[in-house]
C-alpha cells in the first residue's frame, strides 16, 4: 500500500548498526527524520550522511531524531561510518537501518513489492531508495522528498521544512514560499477574520484568502 502524507508510518522492527529498534517506540514523543540511500560506500550518500552528522545539535534543538536507511548490512554500515566521519570531521551518532530484505524500503513505498537485490548489484538497482520522510510525534508522515542519485540533498532545506512543520503542527497556520523561522505566517481559511485576530492579533490581509499574522510564540 502506498504511503501518503498524514498516514501513520508502519511500525516495523528493524536491525541497525546500533541494535534492533521498533519505529514507533524509537520515535517516542519526538519528531523524526528518516533518510534513505541505495548503497553504502557511494560518493553522494557519503557527503549526505556527513551533512546529517554535522547537524546533530540542530536536530537536538528541534527534539528530532534522525535515522539513516541503506539496503546493505550492519557490518558494511559500521565500516562506512568510518569514511563518513573522516569526511564530515564529526561523529555520525545516529543509527542506520540495515534494510537488506528491503522491508522498510517497500513499506515506505520506495520500491515495488516485487523488488529484490540481484547478485553484483549496483546503486542503480535501488536508485529510488533516496527519500526523506519527516514524521511527527503522532507517528504520521508530514513531508516526503525523493532525490535522484546525481543530486545531493540540501539538509538546510530539510531543517527549514522541519521548522515550518513544527510551527504549524496542529494549528490553523501555514508558511508562505521561502519562509524562514521568525517570519510572518499565513492564517488558515478555517478561521474568519474576527477569529484570526482574536487568536493571533492584528492580521495583514493581502487578499480575502491570503492573511498574514506575526509569527506567534
Amino acid at each position: 500500500m502506498a504511503l501518503r502524507i498524514n498516514d501513520t508510518v508502519p511500525n516495523l522492527t528493524v536491525e541497525t548498526d546500533k541494535g534492533e529498534i521498533t519505529l514507533h517506540d524509537w520515535i517516542g514523543d519526538s519528531w523524526a527524520v528518516i533518510f534513505s540511500h541505495p548503497k553504502d560506500f557511494t560518493p553522494v550518500c557519503t557527503t549526505e550522511f556527513g551533512a546529517v552528522a554535522q547537524l546533530s545539535d540542530e536536530w537536538a534543538k528541534r527534539n528530532t531524531k534522525v535515522l539513516g536507511v541503506s539496503v546493505d548490512s550492519v557490518d558494511e554500515h559500521t565500516k562506512w561510518k568510518g569514511d563518513i566521519e573522516s569526511v564530515a570531521g564529526t561523529e555520525a551518532g545516529f543509527p542506520i537501518v540495515a534494510d537488506t530484505k528491503l522491508e522498510l524500503s517497500k513499506a515506505f513505498d520506495m520500491l515495488p513489492a516485487e523488488a529484490y537485490l540481484p547478485d553484483g548489484r549496483t546503486p542503480a538497482d535501488t536508485a529510488t531508495v533516496r527519500s526523506v520522510f519527516i514524521i511527527a510525534p503522532n507517528k504520521t508522515v508530514q513531508l516526503m522528498m525523493t532525490y535522484p542519485m546525481s543530486v545531493g540533498r540540501n539538509f538546510a532545506e530539510v531543517l527549514r521544512a522541519l521548522d515550518g512543520l513544527q510551527r504549524t503542527y496542529e494549528q490553523p497556520l501555514a508558511t508562505p514560499a521561502n519562509w524562514e523561522t521568525g517570519q510572518d505566517v499565513i492564517v488558515a481559511l478555517s478561521l474568519d477574520d474576527a477569529a484570526a485576530e482574536e487568536k493571533y492579533g492584528k492580521i495583514d490581509k493581502k487578499l480575502p484568502y491570503l492573511r498574514f499574522a506575526k509569527n506567534p510564540a
